[in-house]
């Protein structure tokens, strides 16, 4: 990047001026604080996807406890 600005400056002595640098650093902590936004979120995601597993696990866990509620009076009265 600093090549190619060079090269616009054909003839003059390159530099640097603070409100110039000023604006690269906050360019860059901005894009720092999107990629930790982006990595909460991945996390977050991720974090979601196996709370659902989780809860689909207790539901089918207390559907089966209610079916086996259901058909045990059925298997003792059988014989």
């Amino acid at each position: 990047m600093d090549e190619e600005r060079r090269s616009e400056r054909y003839g003059f002595e390159a530099f640097d001026c603070a409100p110039a640098l000023r604006l690269e650093a906050n360019e860059r902590v901005a894009l720092l604080k999107f990629q930790a936004v982006a990595e909460r979120q991945k996390k977050l995601e991720e974090a979601m996807e196996r709370l659902e597993r989780r809860l689909w696990l207790a539901v089918y866990g207390i559907a089966g406890a209610i079916v086996a509620q259901a058909l045990q009076p059925l298997i003792v009265a059988l014989p």
